[in-house]
């Protein structure tokens, strides 16, 4: 699964704060949502979120990388954009 895509599916994770709600927002299944977020924290070798039944928080880890992946998808998002602004220019 593509890194980016994973940090992606993590943001929305943290701004839904459940996995279903972001499931439903990415049109994934809660199992997908579920797989992106264990790879990611397999690939970091961290946890990022506290899980219990009812509650989702973020590790203080999680808190650094959300703010990264948050201004990571910001740009990614800004550098379409102004290619799509390039384009429409005579």
């Amino acid at each position: 699964m593509d890194h980016l895509t994973s940090m992606a599916v993590f943001a929305r994770v943290v701004e839904a704060q459940s996995f279903s709600s972001a499931a439903r927002a990415l049109g994934l299944s809660k199992s997908a949502v579920s797989k992106h977020i264990g790879r990611l924290e397999d690939r970091l070798g961290a946890r990022l979120l506290n899980r219990t039944t009812r509650r989702l928080s973020l590790t203080e880890m999680g808190e650094v990388y959300y703010r990264h992946c948050a201004r990571i998808l910001r740009e990614a998002e800004e550098a379409d954009l102004e290619v799509g602004r390039l384009q429409d220019e005579p």
